[in-house]
């Protein structure tokens, strides 16, 4: 049966990527679940014909992905650091205060509605993953954990809680009804409110060849042209854009209500969009081309894995993320080729890493062994990574980033 595009329902016929099967990157293995089976899904990627969305099709439920989560925002210090002056930014620019209210959409341990509650501004966290919702909650954030659609949004209208700011960062991506989505932030948002969303820009998946942000919870992957699209469909209006720094390079959208005449659209709108257009992302070719930059970049790691091998030098890993465990999987590299990964966080010491079954240890591990090469995974955080352990060049250790192709750094 033939898929259909999750904005627009077009019948899906192109593929964007095929990363072949893949376990949910999300779900890390424990000790003894080693020798039990693993349930892999097809990580293909697809793009409308029609409204050019980048999409996965839905495997698994969000309820599933997300039951047990094991990502917490306040884990990255470079993370954290964009949060705070984001909301020290907004604050100013929408000049809020005890009077207005906040919400935000999956908004994981807390770690930016914190900085609102310092500075006494009601906030409203929705966060399904019951788990991380217990963190925010323990740090005082009212914090809902369930998902965001029409349904909650009416509940909350009900209750006379709309919002003067309505944010979300990286959500956008890991909502499989996305027209429900947006129709609820429709509804929730006050009618001089806005909405700011930050998520990946595809003009950059596709120039950095960041392939491994491709995962089973990341169903939609959006430029400029497609997510105003999908906004102008629920009468809400892009009016300002900014690129980010973050994750790889990412845009900060503005939204507000299509018939809101206080906010002029900004001159960057008409930039982005250019660019986009430039690149081809407007058109179907460009998107057509993808996987052979793809294939290129797995040649590129698994060349220099093997020769570090043939050479007896020890490669391992820094970090857990999800995009690593897309990487590693659609490489088929196990522990015969990176002995293993370290992560700060505590949730996924002593667990392995889905499919590849390479097992993670505290940072304190690379202190012990003293590899000769160090793989950073999330390599959106690689200057962060390299300044936490940058004692390991004192034993000759070099960090090596594998997007868009394979950079050994001093």
């Amino acid at each position: 049966m033939t898929a259909l595009c999750r904005f627009c329902s077009t019948p899906l016929q192109h593929v964007f990527a095929d990363l072949g099967m893949s376990p949910l990157s999300n779900r890390f293995v424990g000790a003894g679940e080693l020798d039990k089976g693993e349930t892999f899904y097809p990580l293909k990627t697809w793009v409308c014909d029609t409204c050019l969305l980048v999409q996965l099709e839905q495997f698994e439920t969000p309820a599933d992905i997300f039951q047990d989560y094991l990502y917490f925002s306040s884990y990255s210090t470079s993370w954290l650091e964009h949060a705070r002056r984001y909301v020290d930014m907004i604050t100013q620019r929408q000049q809020l205060d005890a009077s207005s209210f906040v919400i935000e959409l999956a908004s994981n341990d807390g770690y930016l509605l914190q900085y609102f509650k310092a500075k006494h501004i009601p906030a409203l966290g929705i966060e399904p993953a019951e788990n991380v919702a217990s963190v925010a909650r323990g740090k005082g954030i009212e914090t809902i954990s369930e998902f965001f659609g029409v349904a909650l949004a009416d509940e909350l209208v009900a209750q006379r809680r709309q919002a003067d700011l309505l944010l979300g960062n990286n959500v956008l991506a890991h909502v499989p009804d996305l027209n429900d989505f947006v129709a609820g932030m429709k509804r929730v948002l006050k009618t001089t409110g806005i909405i700011t969303m930050e998520f990946p820009h595809l003009l950059n998946l596709m120039q950095q060849v960041q392939f491994d942000t491709i995962y089973h919870e990341h169903f939609s992957y959006f430029s400029l042209h497609t997510v105003s699209r999908v906004f102008a469909h629920h009468g809400l209006r892009i009016f300002d854009v900014e690129l980010q720094a973050t994750h790889g390079g990412s845009l900060r959208i503005y939204a507000c209500h299509a018939d809101n005449t206080r906010y002029v659209d900004a001159p960057r709108l008409a930039q982005i969009l250019q660019q986009e257009a430039s690149a081809g992302l407007h058109t179907l070719p460009a998107y057509l081309a993808f996987s052979t930059s793809v294939e290129r970049c797995k040649r590129s790691l698994l060349t220099f894995l093997i020769a570090a091998k043939e050479q007896g030098k020890s490669v391992v890993g820094y970090g857990a993320p999800a995009k690593g465990n897309t990487l590693l999987n659609y490489c088929g590299v196990r522990s015969d080729l990176l002995e293993y990964t370290v992560d700060v966080s505590p949730y996924k010491q002593g667990k392995f890493l889905p499919g590849v079954h390479i097992p993670i240890y505290a940072p304190e591990r690379l202190y012990i062994t003293r590899p000769d090469y160090i793989l950073i995974l999330p390599w959106n955080l690689r200057d962060e990574i390299m300044q936490q352990v940058a004692i390991a060049r004192a034993w000759g250790c070099r960090f090596v980033v594998p997007i868009p192709t394979v950079q050994v750094l001093a």
